[in-house]
């Protein structure tokens, strides 16, 4: 942890040498110039059926409206609709007047969202939501009686539907013409898409004012708090170590907000693999871990421990659970019990992406395992290369984060015995009929306190079984400079905030100088 302090101390020498001529207010006043959001990675996909990546899925709730959103407390909420069930497989839902103008001017009727539902469905499209939409939420096919009506019949009741209707809608005629929406989006949401120029640029204009935004790609959280500071961009968020964001705080012209949040950091693990598949392994490695120091020193106290993928405030979460302690005595008699130690040690490849802070963290954790007698090799890729191994299951342990987890079919998506990549997002190949027997009960409900009985007890079954460890919620940091105002930051890290984000005319003291 002793060189975890270096980025402070480099950053005042690099600004000295770099000056800030970039955010002076003469450069500011020579031309309109749009406001420039930082961020570490890359969208993939900016066609909603596609995206499961955090970034992808963030960026399309600004580019497409949905039928259904979610409340600060998981609630589904309309959008685009308000909805009405008929019956116990028949569900209405009448759209309404806001947000039913695509970017090219045609209207969103209910054609298009049948197309974008019907077109998820099909087999052909290769959709990762479709085993969702099909197996759990049920969709067996879609009425469209008016242009103003859409009516979902179910092949099983599901007294959770709304909550699986958050896709972004796409043209029919688009999608009939096989338009690339990945790189060419047309949606009805609160931004236009403007260009795509190059991998790290992507540009979109808010609609109600013209307001243009360049979404920068910049891996490196000190080259991002360097630009950050010499008015190269204007705001970021999250995705930097503790001592950057104590030492923005500090900055004259920054203005650092934090709040709590809901996405979960984990391990998951190959479960068929010969070591990690072994649960004495994984339990081993969970008590090997010191969550609170990490919490503590490395995140700065902004995380909260966890045990479940689902925060304990959600309805279906459960504020009971207990997870491992830090005892690396009893995961060295854990290691022994299964046949490790000295003469047969354990050896484990760890992949992470090449985000320092994910680094950073995969170091610790390799430094916490070697203590109790499990040799861990680091393996850190660029963003879509890792993301890419993950989802091939070409891993033996991984660290990645969960956002935005609203509904807890999150557990059919990443546990159940059938959704292995691209059927969803069981990377671990994790196959137990208990977990799928909770799984289908809950699901299968249309009592909301049966169906949270039936989650929490999916929970910790899982716990005990530990196909992924869960590690921590992680807080949400935003900064920016001192002239850009209106931004509200949300517990999962959604940009949603750009929608009434402004420059205001910048205080004096913050204006100019040397930063």
């Amino acid at each position: 942890m002793g060189r975890a302090v270096w980025p402070a101390a480099a950053l005042s020498a690099l600004l000295w040498l770099g000056g800030c001529t970039p955010g002076t207010p003469a450069a500011r006043a020579a031309a309109p110039v749009p406001l420039r959001f930082a961020l570490a990675q890359a969208p993939i996909t900016l066609d909603p059926r596609y995206a499961t990546d955090a970034v992808s899925s963030r960026i399309d709730r600004l580019l497409y409206r949905s039928l259904v959103r979610f409340d600060a407390a998981a609630r589904p909420v309309p959008e685009l609709a308000h909805w009405r069930e008929l019956s116990p497989t028949r569900w209405r839902f009448r759209l309404g007047m806001r947000g039913r103008r695509f970017q090219d001017g045609e209207r969103l009727t209910s054609a298009d969202v049948r197309a974008t539902y019907e077109s998820i469905l099909d087999p052909a499209t290769g959709s990762p939501l479709r085993d969702t939409l099909v197996r759990v939420a049920g969709i067996r096919h879609i009425e469209t009686p008016n242009p103003d009506t859409v009516v979902f019949v179910l092949a099983h009741p599901n007294a959770l539907l709304p909550g699986y209707l958050t896709v972004g809608i796409l043209p029919a005629r688009l999608i009939a013409a096989g338009h690339h929406f990945d790189h060419a989006p047309v949606g009805s949401g609160p931004f236009a898409f403007v260009a795509w120029p190059e991998q790290n640029r992507l540009i979109l204009r808010r609609r109600r004012d013209g307001q243009v935004f360049d979404f920068l790609t910049v891996r490196g959280p000190t080259v991002r708090v360097l630009k950050l500071l010499r008015g190269e961009v204007d705001m970021l968020q999250n995705n930097l170590p503790p001592e950057l964001v104590r030492y923005l705080a500090r900055r004259p012209g920054i203005r650092v907000e934090r709040r709590p949040g809901t996405n979960v950091t984990y391990l998951g693990f190959n479960l068929r693999d010969p070591v990690t598949g072994r649960l004495a392994v994984r339990r081993a490695i969970a008590h090997a871990i010191d969550r609170r120091t990490i919490i503590r020193y490395m995140l700065g106290g902004a995380a909260r421990p966890a045990n479940s993928i689902l925060p304990p405030g959600h309805w279906a979460g459960d504020p009971d659970l207990h997870g491992y302690a830090y005892d690396p005595a009893l995961a060295r008699r854990l290691l022994r019990a299964a046949g490790f130690g000295p003469g047969h040690p354990v050896h484990i490849t760890y992949k992470t992406s090449s985000d320092p802070s994910s680094v950073r963290l995969a170091t610790l954790i390799q430094y916490e395992l070697g203590r109790v007698g499990i040799g861990v090799r680091v393996q850190s890729y660029d963003w879509g290369t890792f993301y890419g191994d993950i989802k091939a299951g070409r891993f033996q342990m991984y660290s990645l984060s969960w956002v935005g987890i609203k509904s807890p079919d999150i557990f059919r998506y990443a546990f159940y015995s059938k959704s292995i990549p691209p059927l969803g997002a069981n990377r671990g190949h994790f196959d137990s009929p208990v977990a799928d027997r909770l799984i289908d009960a809950a699901g299968a409900s249309q009592n909301l306190a049966v169906k949270a009985r039936d989650y929490r007890a999916l929970q910790v079954y899982l716990l005990k079984e530990l196909p992924y460890l869960p590690l921590w919620f992680e807080g949400q940091v935003f900064a920016a400079r001192n002239d850009i105002r209106g931004y509200h930051l949300a517990p999962d890290g959604n940009y949603d905030g750009l929608e009434t984000t402004r420059r205001v005319a910048a205080p004096a003291a913050a204006a100019g100088g040397r930063p």
